[in-house]
């Protein structure tokens, strides 16, 4: 009895010391379920995971470089931040890289029904990275963000072209200017 109550005593000073060591901390549902989804892995050669600290997997960049398309030969990068509440509830996504997108608006908010209403435990990590891939691949102006884009994409498919090849250039596209996001 006594053995129990110290070693509950020592973790519990422990965790008030900050100095809970790794190997004590239990993992949480999100962190089980994460480390799952990115063992499981199944990237299309156009994408990539990035960690920038390799003991958070709840925090990542997916860069994604489309090789046809509207947006080829371009660099977008989003960043991910996995919730507690993974796999009940969506990742916030962002898109890091500032785009000419229907889907996308000027702040990096992303339009994907998994990424909202359509969200479902049982999707992964997989399928939102198949998503917003595929976002590049066929821009949707039917459930815009960015609602000048799609009105140009609906009116004027060749214009809406030469938007995004201007925004990804580097330069003004109307009264908004794009860093460049071609790659080298």
């Amino acid at each position: 009895m006594i053995k129990l109550f110290s070693l509950k005593q020592q973790k519990k000073d422990g965790e008030v010391g900050g100095k809970s060591g790794s190997s004590q901390k239990r993992a949480s549902a999100a962190q089980l379920r994460i480390t799952k989804d990115i063992n499981e892995l199944n990237l299309p050669k156009t994408c990539q995971v990035e960690f920038t600290d390799p003991d958070d997997l709840l925090n990542f960049k997916l860069i994604i470089c489309p090789d046809e398309g509207f947006y080829r030969n371009g660099r977008f990068v989003f960043s991910f931040k996995v919730g507690q509440g993974y796999p009940h509830e969506a990742p916030k996504v962002k898109c890091e890289t500032q785009v000419y997108h229907p889907n996308i608006d000027l702040e990096g908010n992303v339009c994907l029904n998994i990424l909202r209403e359509d969200w479902k435990p049982v999707l992964t990590i997989n399928a939102i990275i198949y998503g917003l891939q595929y976002l590049f691949l066929e821009p949707n102006p039917e459930d815009p963000l960015n609602k000048d884009a799609a009105e140009v994409l609906q009116s004027n498919r060749r214009l809406f072209e030469q938007n995004v090849m201007k925004s990804m250039r580097g330069g003004y596209v109307g009264s908004t200017y794009f860093e460049r996001c071609l790659k080298t």
